[in-house]
């Protein structure tokens, strides 16, 4: 990982524990980590648990993500969640475009794009999701399928918001089933994915943060995160476990 780009950590919870529940997960997680220089972390409960974990939060040197976000600020949108909303819960980072929300309810790099556009002119901070499926990988597609998605999600974002931005390579094959890309592949995909940053975004894209997702754990996050380019983590299950996630926080 770079030195200059402090490190992130991101647990993702999913539709997962309810309120309460999440309240004292987050209790729990304020009270094992500490403050480390040159890290950050912050968890995405589920909408209904924002504002109980942002109490839970409060003086903790973990910082609130939500899972998602809607590209109008206000208007007839049923169900959906604006930045102001977001921004008035005291929400810092929001994950976009990942691979379940693309699968499932069919969000598409139009979609994405104009959510990291809406987040952008907020003071969120994006976190965008890419990654191929497991038959472009043994086609040999993945390394285009994840430069194209960069490209699309990102197109018209200014060089100046480099540094707010962050992507998430998460190849779908590794999301929850655990198996882990290896560190060669990992390597390789960050290389890429910085390449086409700086395709768009010039000198700038080297501020920008490239995560790994996919199948992280305590057991695997030491080696992921002295992987050369790999500048932190989206965690999905181990984040649900206080103890697992405070290690993966605590990587060496």
């Amino acid at each position: 990982m770079s030195g200059a780009r402090p490190a992130l950590i991101v647990g993702n919870w999913k539709m997962h524990r309810t309120a309460a529940e999440s309240a004292s997960l987050a209790r729990e997680l304020a009270e094992r980590l500490r403050p480390t220089a040159g890290r950050e972390v912050a968890i995405a409960p589920p909408f209904t648990a924002l504002p109980g974990v942002a109490a839970a939060l409060a003086g903790s040197p973990i910082a609130l993500a939500a899972q998602d976000i809607f590209w109008e600020s206000e208007g007839p949108y049923t169900g959906e969640i604006s930045a102001l909303m977001l921004q008035d819960l005291g929400v810092r980072h929001v994950i976009i475009g990942h691979s379940e929300r693309r699968r499932h309810l069919g969000e598409t790099d139009h979609m994405v794009n104009r959510k990291v556009a809406a987040a952008l002119r907020s003071d969120l901070r994006p976190l965008v999701c890419v990654g191929e499926a497991e038959a472009e990988r043994l086609a040999g597609t993945a390394a285009a399928v994840v430069r194209d998605q960069v490209l699309r999600a990102l197109e018209g974002v200014a060089a100046g918001e480099a540094a707010r931005l962050a992507v998430a390579y998460e190849p779908i094959w590794a999301i929850g089933t655990g198996r882990a890309a290896t560190p060669g592949d990992i390597v390789e995909m960050h290389a890429g994915i910085r390449v086409t940053l700086r395709t768009l975004l010039g000198e700038a894209g080297d501020a920008t943060r490239i995560l790994y997702g996919g199948s992280v754990t305590p057991a695997n996050i030491d080696g992921l995160m002295a992987s050369q380019g790999v500048d932190g983590a989206l965690v999905g299950g181990a984040s649900l476990k206080a103890e697992d996630f405070a290690r993966i926080c605590d990587y060496r």
